[in-house]
């Protein structure tokens, strides 16, 4: 039995088990009995676990009813007893009709009573997945559905139950999103036999931040370093916050080196450091090269991973920059294999953040005031014309300059090459086979992935970045987190007292900078490097997904949390995908339709 939080005064053992024997459509007069959702506090039990709270669960007799989409809905649901920010601390339930007998309260509400008999897709109303988009780019807060969510349908037309969480954003201060989502998720788990699906069987997906924070729920499922922030905001106790599936596109992940992984992997694409900036880059990269050495990170067949020094560059060389020159190949060649030549390269305006079908903005609406896209920048059209993302098509993001430009239509796939290598040979073709092979990881990053960001490109030394907001402490401040930056900068007289001070500062749960690092890692929990090792619940089925190009982070950052999973036994679809940049990327059809799919062959 999982451990059971703290009991709040008297508690109630609902015992429901809601059934019918033919589905009805709204308002047809059906015979379903109206029930009565206790609003008590109550003690729901499951196999192994017991839901402990004084939350009421959903009421069955406030169903709104979508008839275009045949979908009964419900929003503004408090999932947690104290919230912190009611305006953010609710969610949205969306549920297919066909899994509904319904019955109409002539008031524009709905009473609602399970019915298993019915299958949608091939699921019933006891074996429907539950999937929670995370639409928070830049680790930005998300808002509670007020409304139906008229993307609710592609879900649920699929078989599946949609919940939509709000949750708080970097302003709160890290672990604020993931509290929540995990709140949730909770709450969700102590309605299970109220609604309908398989609570056993939730998947998040999210892009950037959004990604990042699916993998935190996908990595910390029961961790018990969440339970102090759990217990603030009154979230259900008892049951498990673990999820069955995580897909993430673009996940911003591995913050505690990520300053050093963009400065190993795009670094050497600057050109105008000063003597000291370049000093702090080469010490930056040096100091993944050692992380990516103790981390234990290991291929297919069991071989170690790692770095060791060399002429060229700085710890250019070693397996693990094999197996990272490796997967850029394959990039490649999927695309060459994937692709009908003629080929039109096509700048893709997709949607910002988590995507039209996560609720994120599409590309003709302009965001808040102070709003910031997933890498911390300035968002797309707030008045920089920065583009959505790059996706080798010429544009430049921020500092980034130089390197191809791929635009127009390519006859052959000798001709696309050939542009490739148009300032210079980094790839060789074989036409026989269709094949290709690129002479290093560095004319790659020259060509196709150049920096965007300065050095400090989460930490950033004037605490300008999302992730500087992330790591601050919910009331307005910034705070900088990088630990090896700190050591780098210790004697500087600019820099050095600040970030020492804040390696030093405490949140309200007593917690370092550091130890809430390690909570917004995926790899504290998936690899022995770190104390979290197997410390938590991880989800067996993960999707990732990103960009080759992006310039928002180092090309290390999806491959090592890939890497980690799957030494840690995880099953993992993972692909780099050649050409897309900072977006829901993928080689084929839609990311919506590719998310729905991969979820069906988790599970059947």
């Amino acid at each position: 039995m999982m451990k059971v939080g703290k009991q709040i005064g008297l508690f109630l053992v609902a015992a429901l088990i809601l059934s019918g024997c033919s589905n009805s459509a709204a308002g047809s007069g059906s015979s379903a009995a109206q029930t009565e959702t206790e609003t008590s506090q109550a003690e729901t039990e499951r196999v192994g676990e017991t839901a402990v709270t004084s939350l009421p669960q959903i009421d069955s007799t406030k169903w709104q009813y979508n008839s275009e989409d045949k979908v009964y809905w419900q929003t503004g649901i408090s999932y947690c007893e104290n919230p912190a920010d009611e305006n953010y601390e609710t969610l949205g339930i969306f549920i297919p009709a066909a899994y509904m007998n319904a019955k109409d309260n002539g008031d524009g509400t709905f009473t609602c009573k399970i019915n298993n008999q019915v299958a949608v897709k091939g699921y019933t109303a006891a074996s429907a997945p539950i999937v929670i988009p995370v639409n928070t780019p830049g680790y930005s807060a998300m808002e509670a559905p007020t409304d139906y969510v008229t993307d609710s349908v592609s879900y649920t037309s699929a078989g599946f139950i949609y919940v939509a969480a709000g949750c708080r954003g970097r302003d709160a201060g890290a672990p604020a999103g993931v509290t929540d989502l995990k709140a949730a998720i909770r709450y969700i788990r102590y309605n299970d036999g109220v609604i309908p699906g398989d609570v056993d069987r939730v998947f998040s997906f999210g892009m950037s931040g959004g990604g990042a924070q699916s993998a935190l729920l996908g990595a910390t499922g029961d961790s018990e370093d969440y339970e102090p922030y759990l217990t603030a905001i009154g979230a259900v106790s008892g049951v498990s916050d673990a999820v069955t599936g995580s897909m993430c596109w673009c996940p911003i992940t591995e913050l505690d080196y990520a300053d050093e992984a963009y400065e190993w992997n795009l670094g050497s694409t600057r050109t105008d450091l000063t003597e000291q900036e370049q000093t702090l880059s080469n010490g930056m990269a040096e100091a993944f090269a050692q992380y990516i050495n103790d981390l234990g990170l290991k291929d297919s067949s069991g071989n170690a991973l790692t770095l060791t020094e060399s002429e060229e560059g700085i710890y250019q060389s070693g397996t693990y920059y094999e197996y990272l020159k490796g997967v850029v190949e394959t990039s490649l060649n999927n695309f060459l294999e994937d692709t009908t030549f003629p080929y039109t390269v096509e700048t893709k305006k997709g949607p910002r953040g988590g995507g039209r079908d996560q609720g994120g903005q599409k590309p003709d609406e302009t965001p808040g005031r102070g709003d910031k896209a997933p890498n911390g920048d300035a968002a797309p059209d707030a008045g920089n014309g920065a583009p959505d993302f790059y996706a080798m098509d010429g544009v430049d993001r921020n500092l980034s300059t130089g390197g191809v430009t791929l635009s127009g239509t390519y006859e052959t796939a000798q001709d696309y090459i050939d542009a490739l290598n148009a300032d210079g040979t980094w790839v060789n073709y074989d036409s026989a086979t269709n094949t290709a092979a690129i002479t290093s990881i560095a004319d790659f990053t020259s060509a196709c992935k150049r920096a965007s960001k300065e050095i400090g490109a989460f930490d950033a030394l004037d605490e300008s970045q999302a992730e500087n907001a992330l790591f601050g402490y919910g009331d307005g401040t910034t705070s900088h987190f990088d630990a090896t930056l700190a050591e780098l900068l210790k004697d500087d007289a600019t820099y050095g007292a600040t970030f020492a001070e804040a390696m030093e500062k405490t949140d309200s749960e007593g917690k370092t900078v550091t130890e809430r690092g390690n909570m917004y890692n995926p790899l504290y929990y998936l690899s022995g490097y770190y104390d979290g090792y197997q410390k938590s619940t991880v989800a067996d089925h993960w999707r990732i997904r990103t960009g080759i190009a992006q310039s928002d982070t180092s090309l290390t950052t999806e491959v090592n949390l890939a890497l980690a999973l799957k030494n840690y036994g995880a099953d993992v679809d993972f692909a780099t995908i050649w050409g897309e940049g900072h977006t829901m990327a993928e080689s084929t059809g839609d990311s919506t339709t590719n998310f729905i799919e991969w979820v069906n062959k988790c599970l059947k």
